[in-house]
């Protein structure tokens, strides 16, 4: 059951024997949050229709070169994984002039893959102007996009091995809306795509420049660097490695048992999916490094391939920081965060990372670049409760003892704590969680009671966020404090967004205030 908020806290303890859910929906979308119908970030067809007099461009000349070869890259592992079962019939089938033909079948691929990325890139063309970036493409199917600036949440520019090799990148602009909302140029030339990069945010800032005036990156200043052997030290850490040493162990109980060494290949792919793992996390955080500058946090990370993320200031929706049992010797932590269209792509465990993994001090600098004021005098004293007290200590609120049958581990450490400025969310015994959500990123709240619930007199308040990493939720509170929060919480963000800044934030650094 799903109803708008009222006041009182009898909204929360409904005699209804099925699970219930009360709501209190946003009044206005908050500023970076998606946009509802009426303001779509990014549109289609005739909506997009570009204004005329606009400057258009294409991609780089090279660019159906790094998109064709993918497609014989793709035709080759098939070939190899259909092969690998029968190695006497692919013999069989490449005996005589059998090769001839598979060299030929995949010439031909490769010549259809890379016609087709040839006429794809001709028909390819994007400008820009103050408002938005336009984006004509389509073979077969025409397609026009627009994707407006005072949406952007995060501008990405990304290099594929192939891509880095030629000097080539892809500039990413991801806009507050659902999966498939991101706009994708590809490829241009590396100091072409930051040069657009900065012009992106520029006038998604509110920034304008005089005609001829070459586009600038902003300064920036270098907070935060995680080294390559702190990344090796944290996957031996971690829950993929403690599977691989289980499976070594049942390797070496089978071959004892047994007494047939191969009787462990059945175990093969279970190792090659570990060290898949080790590889993606290793080639994913290799590098990382964060800054800060005027417009936005700035991520650099990746080894084969090497991303560049801006996300603009209060582009952030939500921050999770994160220790798990095996990196609590070493005190590290983990920070994830979740920005508007970021949810639904692809590779969100790569773009959602604010810290791969850091000690104490580090994590708070990451929670600092989101939320520079916590609203609280003590700012590090209610972190450093929150990352590792229990009971009330900085300020929190707990869940009553009597919800310990339902969160028996941890229910001396659940609870919440309000500054002025955000919600902070503390769980979790073996695993420590902090969730951070700025009050004027809000979406919307809700408060839930399941049957064992209601028979403990306790509910929990969720804090409806973007798609993300990050899932904000007060779990058993008492009935009557989940009701007075979630009233609490819906005025705070309403308060909240009403004072938030500019959608373009430096605009009001530049524009002439009234004459006195």
């Amino acid at each position: 059951m799903t109803t708008p908020a009222d006041p009182g806290p009898a909204r929360a303890d409904v005699p209804d024997p099925a699970p219930t859910t009360i709501t209190a929906p946003a009044t206005a979308p908050p500023t970076g949050a998606p946009a509802g119908p009426d303001e779509a970030t990014v549109v289609t067809g005739a909506a997009a229709t570009a204004p005329a007099g606009l400057e258009w461009n294409r991609m780089h000349p090279v660019t159906p070169a790094v998109k064709g070869w993918k497609v014989v890259v793709v035709l080759v592992v098939i070939a190899a994984q259909q092969f690998s079962d029968d190695v006497v019939q692919a013999r069989d089938l490449l005996a005589g002039r059998g090769w001839l033909v598979a060299l030929a079948v995949l010439a031909g691929a490769a010549l259809l893959a890379f016609g087709y990325a040839a006429l794809a890139w001709r028909m390819t063309r994007y400008a820009l102007d103050d408002e938005a970036v336009y984006l004509h493409s389509g073979v077969l199917f025409r397609q026009q996009r627009k994707a407006r600036l005072d949406r952007l949440q995060a501008v990405d520019v990304v290099q594929p091995i192939l891509a880095r090799l030629l000097g080539l990148a892809e500039l990413k602009l991801e806009v507050a809306g659902g999966p498939g909302s991101a706009v994708s140029l590809a490829f241009l030339k590396e100091d072409q795509a930051d040069t657009l990069r900065a012009e992106l945010l520029a006038r998604a800032a509110g920034l304008r420049r005089q005609e001829g005036q070459p586009a600038e990156s902003a300064p920036e200043q270098p907070v935060l660097e995680v080294p390559a052997s702190r990344v090796v030290g944290a996957m031996i850490r971690s829950g993929a490695a403690v599977g691989l040493v289980l499976g070594l162990v049942a390797v070496a109980v089978i071959i004892a048992v047994t007494g047939e060494p191969t009787a462990a290949l059945a175990l093969a792919p279970g190792f090659l999916g570990v060290a898949g793992v080790f590889w993606s996390q290793f080639s994913r955080d290799f590098n990382f490094h964060a800054a800060i500058s005027p417009d936005g946090i700035r991520l650099r990370h990746g080894l084969l391939e090497s991303r560049s993320q801006t996300v603009p200031p209060g582009r952030v929706q939500a921050l999770k920081v994160q220790q798990g049992l095996l990196w609590r010797r070493s005190g590290w932590w983990r920070v994830e965060v979740n920005v508007a269209g970021y949810g639904g792509a692809q590779d969100s465990a790569a773009e959602n990372v604010l810290l791969p993994v850091g000690d104490r001090d580090e994590a708070l600098t990451a929670v600092w670049l989101v939320l520079p004021d916590l609203g609280t005098d003590d700012p590090r004293g209610v972190l450093t409760a929150a990352l590792e007290g229990t009971g009330d200590e900085g300020g929190f609120t707990t869940i009553p003892r009597r919800a310990r049958w339902l969160d028996p581990w941890a229910w001396r450490r659940t609870g919440y704590r309000v500054t002025e400025r955000a919600l902070l969310i503390r769980s979790g015994r073996l695993v420590r969680r902090l969730v951070v959500v700025p009050h004027e990123r809000t979406q919307s709240l809700g408060v839930e009671q399941g049957p064992l619930q209601r028979r403990l007199g306790v509910a929990s308040l969720a804090v409806h966020s973007t798609p993300g990493p990050v899932s904000p939720r007060v779990p058993h509170l008492a009935v009557d404090v989940a009701a007075r929060l979630l009233d609490e919480q819906t005025r705070r963000a309403r308060t909240a967004r009403a004072g938030a800044g500019p959608e373009q934030w430096m605009r009001s650094a530049v524009e002439p205030g009234p004459a006195s």
